[in-house]
């Protein structure tokens, strides 16, 4: 969203407060790593130290079996062991049972409100300017997020396993606050580190051309978008691109359908190379899926995109009969064709990608043995952001209109997000194998369908889960079937171009777009579009791919 008060003196303003804050955040991350390095793997040697205890209480308890043995016939021998062996076979049976609850039904009712919510507020006139302040958005996510959590806390009455000390919590209370430390500990604070670094580093370079908005120039921007989109993300891609392409347009009547090919492929398609692409496959990096599994999917992301920019070419070149003449016109200028201003910031760039390659806390950094402590990742992302921030001047983000709202808004929700997730995802852990999604077809087209409407994210969260209860099929990543999380990569991510609601970037792009006087459809106006372009590309790639 722009700015309304895009001055040099706001920028400068901001970017104090920007480096003030990120900082801050290092210092945080850092402090916490400090404690990593301190304890060391104290808590492995705390594992080790309990299972030598039940491995000597066991031990102990087979030698008083064995001598009570001998004050016993043979026959009782036989009946006493038989009993043993059950009792053990019945301890286990609870066991497991424990360990496999299934929270109530209705634990997921605030994930569906908190979804419904994005999904409807912004589309009516007595909500929408209520919802477009991030504190409001905040106040439901987090207030939703507080009833997930009381659930656990006073109804549950189960405990909760632990991804961080990978233990089992007590009921109540305890459990509570395991939720809350997996969610926001174990998976929101490496999500929004890493969209909060891309955000403000690709913010920092901004593109000036002198080029005319004809066919073929529009595609090479849609298509370069497409390209970059893996790479710097979707969001920094779409931040980067849209201004340049929408001056190239500047004279040009119709534009709005240039914009909606902007989002399928820039702000979409584009990102499902690598997990820094878009948040559904970061979270599925967060989950094991190593970090150049995504690479494999070039086939279907090369098809999908230039099928995209094929329609788009035809489609722009019959709305260019109907342009006059000086809507193609290049004003005279001295200023060269091409300029680019903050380009230290693609060193940055650079680092942070890297950075998420390399630096996985679950793996050893290639070619040695030094497994990264918890946040050093993130510590180190954060203070590359640092670096763009005081390298950059306030005069380039001006050229950007860059602010914090988009990402604070993404940070606002998805606090909330995780949270109220947590109860569906245990739910899907056990009944995953039922609900009837036994091939890829399925799970893409499931996976795309509730992408569209919802946040695509967490709908990528829950059909990975899901795929994670079936029986293997062929090769298997993170304990997932490849031709599943094949499906789920691609419908998450390609079909959260179905709506404005289906990923971030898309609302972002719509709104700059309108703030530059381009009348955007509406929301259903929108899915006219999409259904009448991406479904047939789509129903294509599920024939050719799937």
């Amino acid at each position: 969203m722009e700015q309304s008060h895009n001055t040099l003196e706001s920028q400068q303003k901001q970017k104090k407060t920007g480096v003030l804050v990120v900082l801050t955040m290092v210092l945080a991350t850092g402090l916490w790593v400090g404690y990593e390095v301190s304890v060391g793997d104290q808590p492995e040697h705390a594992v080790t130290e309990a299972h030598a205890i039940e491995e000597a209480h066991h031990t102990e308890h087979s030698a008083e079996v064995g001598t009570s043995e001998d004050h016993h016939t043979k026959s009782a021998h036989d009946q006493n062991d038989h009993a043993e062996h059950d009792d053990h076979a019945s301890n286990s049976a609870e066991h497991s049972a424990g360990l496999a609850h299934v929270p109530a039904w209705y634990s997921v009712l605030p994930f569906v409100a908190l979804l419904l919510c994005i999904a409807i507020l912004p589309l009516f006139h007595k909500t929408e300017h209520w919802w477009e302040k991030n504190s409001n958005r905040f106040l439901v996510a987090a207030g939703l997020g507080i009833i997930t959590l009381l659930y656990y806390a006073f109804v549950d009455g189960h405990g909760v396993h632990d991804h961080i000390s990978h233990g089992h919590s007590e009921p109540g209370v305890p459990a509570a606050m395991t939720v809350l430390k997996n969610a926001l500990m174990a998976e929101y604070i490496p999500f929004i580190t890493l969209l909060f670094s891309l955000y403000v580093i690709t913010g920092g370079i901004a593109i000036e051309a002198r080029i005319v908005g004809k066919p073929y120039v529009n595609t090479g921007l849609i298509g370069l978008g497409a390209l970059l989109a893996s790479f710097v993300g979707t969001t920094g891609a779409a931040m980067l691109l849209i201004r340049p392409l929408l001056s190239a347009n500047a004279n040009r009547k119709y534009v709005a359908h240039t914009v909606i090919f902007f989002i399928f492929a820039v702000c979409n398609t584009g990102g499902c190379l690598l997990p820094i692409g878009d948040p559904p496959l970061f979270l599925g990096y967060l989950r094991g899926v190593d970090f150049f599994w995504t690479l494999k999917l070039w086939p279907m992301w090369l098809f999908a995109n230039l099928m995209i920019l094929a329609v788009y070419f035809f489609w722009d070149t019959m709305f260019v009969r109907k342009e006059s003449a000086e809507s193609f016109v290049i004003e005279s200028s001295d200023a060269p064709a091409l300029q680019v201003f903050g380009s230290l910031n693609l060193l940055w760039l650079i680092c942070v990608v890297i950075c998420v390659a390399t630096l996985d806390p679950s793996k050893p950094f290639p070619g040695t043995s030094f497994k990264a402590p918890m946040y050093f990742r993130e510590m180190l992302m954060l203070l590359f952001t640092a670096a763009s921030l005081m390298t950059t001047t306030s005069e380039v983000r001006r050229k950007n209109s860059f602010n914090y709202d988009a990402i604070i808004e993404v940070a606002a929700l998805f606090s909330g997000i995780f949270i109220c997730m947590q109860p569906p995802v245990q739910i899907l852990n056990v009944y995953g194998k039922t609900l009837g999604f036994d091939s890829p077809m399925k799970f893409f087209w499931g996976t795309g369908t509730l992408s569209s409407f919802l946040d695509n994210a967490p709908t990528y969260v829950v059909f990975f889960e899901t795929a994670k209860t079936m029986e293997p099929v062929g090769n298997t990543v993170a304990g997932v079937s490849e031709i599943f999380l094949v499906a789920i990569s691609l419908g998450a991510v390609f079909m959260g171009a179905m709506t404005y609601i289906g990923n971030g970037p898309n609302f972002m792009v719509k709104a700059i777009a309108e703030k530059n006087n381009i009348r955007m459809p509406s929301f259903f106006g929108y899915m006219f579009y999409s259904v009448a372009v991406l479904v047939p590309i789509f129903l294509l790639t599920t024939l050719i791919f799937l």
